[in-house]
């Protein structure tokens, strides 16, 4: 394969979108997309790039390709049981409503977690997660709120029976927890964030992206933390250097925001 078409193709994907796949690593993005646009039938990225420009279901299907939406409800649950017993409590002893965001939240199964989690303090009527994606067709399907058995299968069986309806196609969030979550479309690496942030949670996204960017992001965070807030990530994406970006680390995963804005 021509390595110019791939190219021409990020130059012609960023113009469009704003998204920048030269900030994502290259190896997997570009096997992933190449296989892609074979399985379409084109032959260069060129060509895939004409057709998806003309046809909005191809377009969406390259955008949850190149998305990594892989999620589940208290995913590595012992992490979620330190930001429950040991986190949370001394955000809430600074700030009774903290302002919590779940960026990257992908089907919708982590911001709903939150809530859950948050309802062991307060009442869901008083909780507010904002949650966002790049994907717009991913949101649709977090805001539905309608999940298998694999993305339950962490979830203690009490937040079940408490926070979910059953349903034919599986079990759904009911809309209490949803109200208590707001999603909107947004891409990490371009949009500005909003800022005073008591938590942000972000995990199992920064190990796709380059070093550069990854670098970059840590401080886009660091910057819409208030001074004591808290950046939790996944469980592959260890912050080795975390005075860098103005953290210290709270516990395995944890980031607190220390210093000055």
């Amino acid at each position: 394969m021509n390595n110019n078409d791939y190219e021409q193709f990020i130059i012609n994907i960023k113009n469009r979108t704003a998204i920048d796949l030269s900030l994502y690593k290259e190896a997997q993005m570009k096997r992933r997309l190449t296989s892609l646009h074979e399985k379409r039938g084109f032959q260069t990225f060129a060509d895939y790039y004409r057709a998806m420009s003309n046809d909005e279901d191809l377009f969406n299907e390259f955008l949850e390709r190149m998305t990594i939406n892989v999620s589940e409800f208290f995913r590595n649950a012992n992490r979620w049981d330190v930001l429950e017993k040991k986190i949370l409590p001394r955000l809430l002893k600074e700030n009774s409503r903290p302002k919590i965001w779940s960026a990257a939240c992908s089907t919708g199964e982590e911001p709903y977690t939150l809530a859950m989690i948050m309802a062991q303090f307060m009442p869901l009527s008083q909780v507010s997660i904002f949650a966002t994606d790049l994907d717009r067709m991913i949101l649709e399907r977090a805001k539905l709120g309608l999940y298998t058995d694999r993305s339950l299968k962490e979830l203690p069986q009490s937040y079940l029976t408490k926070y979910f309806d059953k349903d034919p196609m599986g079990y759904k969030v009911n809309q209490e927890v949803k109200n208590a979550v707001k999603f909107k479309q947004q891409n990490l690496l371009a949009d500005r964030f909003e800022d005073k942030y008591d938590l942000i949670v972000c995990r199992n996204v920064m190990i796709y992206f380059t070093e550069e960017a990854k670098n970059e992001l840590y401080h886009k965070f660091s910057r819409a933390l208030r001074p004591g807030g808290v950046l939790f990530v996944g469980s592959t994406e260890q912050i080795f250097n975390p005075a860098t970006y103005h953290f210290e680390t709270e516990d395995t995963f944890f980031y607190k925001k220390v210093g000055i804005q």
